[in-house]
């Protein structure tokens, strides 16, 4: 039983009349408060979704071009707004992963270094190399499939996007789409591997 003493209430128990934990109101207050951010939450998840699977289309295309097949893509207040795939073979270029092909593009979109209100999406947990210009492009927040347990710099073998010791963090999300983003390098490195066996039989 509750008896009404002004905003909050209190119970009655067996102990004589406690404060109860909580008013009707602010109960539903919370609750409200609870379905909005499962709501935005929700949102987040199915549009992280969607971004990946274009940033999978990237990385087929380097699938088809023989390369390591990673996409990546850059959005920046819900719009793309740069794209691209390692293009390292192509370009004999060791630089050219596909974060740093969309850092350079987003730079040229935006005419800013400073990549603020962006989310960059990559199929592949980025190296040290693109988590570092990542890091000097101010991006705040990456979304990536599946780690990388050889060169990672996001959580494998580094931690680079959450040390305190530089002027820069990063949030992250990852296991987005991981299977078809595992699968893709799985597949491509599995046929990389029956050429090379066909080749050294003939």
């Amino acid at each position: 039983m509750f008896y009404d003493v002004g905003p909050k209430y209190t119970q009655s128990g067996p102990y004589g009349t406690m404060p109860a934990v909580s008013s009707q109101p602010q109960i539903r207050r919370n609750l409200n408060k609870r379905n909005r951010l499962s709501q935005v939450m929700t949102s987040d998840h199915h549009r992280d979704t969607e971004f990946m699977g274009a940033a999978l289309e990237e990385a087929q295309q380097a699938f088809s071009l023989g390369e390591a097949p990673v996409g990546a893509i850059l959005v920046h207040e819900g719009t793309i707004i740069a794209r691209g795939h390692n293009r390292r073979e192509w370009q004999q270029d060791p630089t050219a992963h596909a974060e740093l092909l969309v850092i350079q593009q987003a730079a040229e979109q935006l005419q800013s270094w400073r990549l603020i209100d962006t989310t960059l999406y990559v199929t592949l947990e980025p190296c040290l190399m693109c988590a570092g210009a990542m890091l000097q492009a101010r991006i705040p927040r990456l979304v990536f499939g599946t780690l990388d347990p050889k060169a990672g710099a996001c959580g494998s073998l580094f931690t680079v996007h959450q040390d305190s010791r530089l002027n820069h963090q990063i949030d992250i999300r990852h296991g987005v789409q991981e299977e078809s983003c595992r699968n893709i390098l799985k597949e491509f490195f599995q046929q990389i591997r029956q050429d090379h066996a066909m080749t050294t039989k003939s």
